[in-house]
């Protein structure tokens, strides 16, 4: 119904603030569901429909390269395996095969973007099983043979990756993500046609269109109890399940909407020394951060929390200066410091203009613990070499990874890391420039 009174502009900004994660779930979920199933078939009547397969498995099938577009800073390990889920007409039943001790992970976030869950090696083991996932309000008897996953919302984004070890391992991959299913509590193929409600390619600054599709998100989604309060208040700024926004409260949202997007495209500081920062630190939610929540869902969306993986990026050197391939830089891992994981590790390069994987003749886009060109000193240290030229000693070239002619940033990614890295008491290692190129 119509609300006439404007709040203030400070309850507009926490508005838009609390409320922005749903746009963006609900955008990508338009974005990444796909229109035909696998026997070819459109959930609606056409490629212009807003119907979409939900409860439907996504595979990407081969390691990121330069040539992909589709993702800003992709990693170069691992595969995917997606899916979007509607728990609204019952639970699903996921059906994992035996991974034979291979990484793997299926995060689980809720509508909001918490991580609140994971299918996987850190948290269930490698071993196949059949995981029941039901929403909110599911009251049903839970069957003996399967393992319980109770979601905070109806929707929710399932985000898989899944270990490859090069090229020749993907086969081997391939049978694995083929082998998951997802069906109803009696066996069915869960897939069903869902209207996502929007079109891909939506761009966020309307404040009616916002406001529309945050509304129906609250109404299928609604917000813990505890903050179904602080939802209400939002009806006087045109947000809220059963609101339409009058012409003054859009004014008034449409410039709140214009600050946070502008507060949110900048980088959050988060100095860990040696010129690296983290920008995504969460665990299973984000409580009552909803600025963080804001940050991660408009520029790191789908990241998973700190206990099963952190990114930790650099763009600069020790000394604060930009990173540039024209330099040539190091990385000292000593022998008593390596990244402490209970899976891997990887550094990945990255171009700074497009925030992709930087093409080079040899294909090499990433070093980490599983590289079989690494060298080690004698002592057992390591040592990375950053440049868009190769180090003038052949000797270095297994430890080097090739940077653009230009400015760049590298992403280590650790994948469930130890506690010295979750309790911020490990030393990152000072990229330090060598003084010309390497």
């Amino acid at each position: 119904m119509p609300q006439e009174k404007a709040g203030t502009p400070a309850l507009a900004r926490d508005a838009v603030i609390y409320t922005l994660p749903l746009y963006e779930m609900a955008r990508m979920r338009a974005a990444t569901c796909p229109r035909r199933n696998r026997a070819g078939n459109f959930a609606g009547d056409g490629p212009a429909s807003t119907l979409r397969w939900i409860n439907h498995l996504i595979h990407t099938r081969a390691l990121l390269g330069p040539q992909h577009r589709q993702v800003v800073t992709p990693n170069n390990d691992t595969l995917y395996t997606n899916a979007w889920l509607d728990l609204s007409q019952g639970p699903v039943v996921l059906h994992v095969p035996d991974f034979n001790g291979r990484y793997y992970v299926l995060g689980l976030l809720d509508f909001y973007t918490n991580p609140f869950g994971y299918i996987g090696s850190r948290t269930t083991g490698t071993a196949a099983g059949r995981f029941l996932l039901h929403g909110p309000s599911w009251r049903g008897e839970m069957p003996a043979d399967m393992h319980a996953v109770p979601c905070p919302t109806d929707a929710v984004w399932m985000i898989g990756r899944l270990l490859v070890d090069g090229d020749a391992d993907l086969p081997v991959v391939h049978a694995l993500q083929d082998a998951i299913h997802l069906t109803t509590l009696d066996g069915a193929d869960a897939a069903r046609p869902f209207d996502t409600g929007m079109h891909p390619g939506e761009q966020l600054g309307d404040p009616q269109r916002f406001a529309e599709v945050v509304a129906r998100a609250l109404r299928e989604n609604p917000p813990p109890a505890a903050e179904a309060g602080r939802v209400g208040s939002f009806a006087s700024v045109g947000l809220g399940p059963d609101v339409v926004p009058s012409a003054s409260q859009r004014e008034i949202l449409g410039a709140a909407l214009h600050d946070v997007l502008e507060a949110l495209a900048v980088p959050q500081s988060s100095d860990m020394g040696g010129g690296w920062a983290m920008s995504v630190e969460v665990r299973e939610s984000y409580g009552g951060n909803f600025a963080q929540r804001a940050h991660v869902a408009r520029n790191y969306i789908g990241a998973l929390g700190v206990q099963e993986a952190m990114y930790v990026i650099a763009d600069r050197s020790g000394d604060g200066e930009p990173l540039d391939g024209r330099h040539g830089y190091r990385l000292d891992f000593p022998a008593d410091n390596p990244p402490q994981v209970g899976a891997f590790w990887s550094l990945t390069m990255y171009d700074k203009q497009d925030c992709m994987l930087v093409p080079n003749a040899i294909d090499r886009y990433s070093l980490g613990d599983r590289s079989a060109s690494l060298q080690r000193g004698a002592d057992g240290s390591l040592t990375l070499w950053l440049s868009a030229q190769p180090p003038a000693d052949p000797a270095l070239h297994g430890n080097w990874l090739p940077a653009p002619p230009g400015p760049f940033y590298v992403a280590l990614r650790l994948y469930v890391p130890q506690a010295a890295h979750l309790d911020r008491t490990y030393r990152y290692p000072v990229i330090q420039r060598t003084g010309g190129a390497a």
